[in-house]
């Protein structure tokens, strides 16, 4: 009888130590605390609870909400179990409003969303909007009307475009166009030296191009961090035309010497033909002679 009791008690103590941690896994009390002391009102059953069963990081939101409040912006529970269900970064949200707000940037929440569920970074929008970005094109080579490579790299400002973040082009589409705008540039200069002279004018025509239409950014400044020359590709396929002209100047030549011998050779057989008919005519001279006196026909 007394065994039975005690593995009564110790089976109820378990159950009770188990009940215990479901139970404060399920009521994060902690949280609760945290949040009312940092001004934000939950219900616990209600919000904290109903977290935990909607699936939904109860960390992740009241953070989120605390962090909000402290910087004066107001947010509903609701938006951001939304957001999180929606498999959203509600953490970079709730960062970029609060990073937007104080830099002045108009952002709403619905709209920071949709940034974020399009996939982009919207907080680190947010501070390119704040710290203009500088973005480095590759080595660009292009020709000058004269002939000469230019071999350019630039450096592209960009300042982020909130209201195009979605839908818009990224930084790969910069860089295209920008190497679109260089080439485009450096094509339609007459010589090598008036690029190397004056390199502001591929600045001058790229962004006159309007480079940024349909971007996420907007284009500040190009600079060209590096210029160099290149090859003298002009030069290169003049020679190359003069090789040719002259393998074909030699083919022609080599035909008309062929043509000539193949003349000669003609000639000679015909001169050949010829004296054979002279030597045939030349024997036919006594017989004919001998012929004649037979007949009477010659006197002497």
């Amino acid at each position: 009888m007394a065994d039975s009791i005690s593995t009564l008690i110790v089976v109820i103590a378990i159950s009770g130590v188990v009940f215990l941690l479901v139970l404060i896994w399920l009521i994060p009390v902690g949280l609760w605390i945290a949040a009312l002391a940092a001004g934000v009102r939950l219900r616990i059953f209600g919000d904290l609870v109903g977290m935990r069963l909607r699936k939904v990081s109860p960390v992740v939101v009241v953070n989120a909400l605390i962090s909000s409040t402290k910087a004066g912006i107001s947010l509903k529970v609701a938006d951001l179990e939304a957001h999180y269900l929606a498999r959203g970064n509600v953490e970079r949200v709730v960062n970029a409003l609060i990073a937007a707000d104080k830099a002045g940037i108009e952002l709403g929440f619905q709209q920071a969303t949709a940034i974020d569920l399009a996939g982009r970074d919207v907080f680190d929008a947010v501070q390119v909007s704040v710290n203009p970005r500088v973005i480095t094109t590759p080595e660009i080579s292009a020709v000058a009307i004269d002939g000469v490579q230019l071999v350019a790299v630039s450096r592209v400002t960009v300042r982020a475009n909130i209201q195009r973040l979605v839908g818009g082009a990224g930084e790969e589409t910069i860089i295209a166009r920008g190497g679109e705008g260089i080439v485009s540039a450096i094509g339609s200069a007459e010589t090598y030296e008036d690029v190397l002279e004056n390199p502001d004018i591929i600045s001058r025509t790229v962004l006159d191009r309007g480079l940024d239409s349909g971007t996420a950014y907007d284009i500040l400044s190009i600079d060209i961090a590096d210029i160099n020359v290149g090859r003298n590709i002009g030069a290169e396929l003049r020679a190359e035309q003069a090789e040719a002209d002259k393998l074909i100047a030699k083919a022609k030549a080599e035909e008309r010497r062929a043509m000539a011998v193949a003349r000669k050779q003609e000639m000679t057989a015909k001169v050949q033909e010829m004296r054979a008919k002279v030597v045939e005519a030349e024997a036919k001279v006594p017989r004919a002679l001998a012929n004649a006196f037979r007949s009477g026909n010659l006197n002497a």
